[in-house]
């Protein structure tokens, strides 16, 4: 049963990226942060899908974000994380613009955070090129796609008290 979910979340991913290679994705340089880091517009210029996002949230080769946070509404995932805030309730106390921006690069929103941005290509300062000891060279790729940022934006609005 796992086997079968990390492939199909595999071949999410694959389609994903796939298909934001060939539509009109906003590139991680061009994302328009307002004032307080929300980012107003669809980073893929399509509406969010709360059940890969929620994939995408509690898979460790994915966001990882269970990692650092707690979400009482998954009860069947492991070892969730104490670091950021609990998310039980972010549906209820952040809007969609700001969430997207706090995924994108929650530095905008938030500075000094330890979160990573999760749809930044340039601009790093620790990620090295292998275990050389220097500066990677020329950008990264981001960790998630946009429209996997977009899949987590719409599973956070989801948590709200039931």
């Amino acid at each position: 049963m796992r086997l079968t979910a990390i492939a199909a979340a595999v071949t999410l991913v694959a389609g994903v990226a796939h298909a934001e290679s060939h539509s009109g994705a906003v590139a991680p340089t061009d994302v328009q942060y307002g004032e307080t880091g929300a980012v107003a517009t669809s980073l893929s210029g399509m509406p969010g899908d709360a059940a890969n996002g929620q994939v995408v949230f509690s898979t460790k080769s994915m966001g990882n974000c269970v990692s650092c946070h707690a979400v009482a509404q998954l009860t069947d995932v492991p070892f969730q994380g104490e670091v950021g805030p609990e998310l039980t309730w972010t549906g209820e106390s952040r809007s969609e613009e700001e969430l997207r921006g706090i995924v994108a690069n929650a530095k905008m929103s938030f500075e000094g955070t330890v979160m990573p941005a999760f749809y930044k290509t340039n601009g790093y300062i620790r990620p090295g090129n292998g275990y050389t000891g220097k500066a990677a060279e020329g950008d990264l790729p981001p960790i998630l796609t946009a429209q996997q940022v977009e899949d987590v934006v719409a599973f956070l609005l989801t948590l709200k008290e039931q």
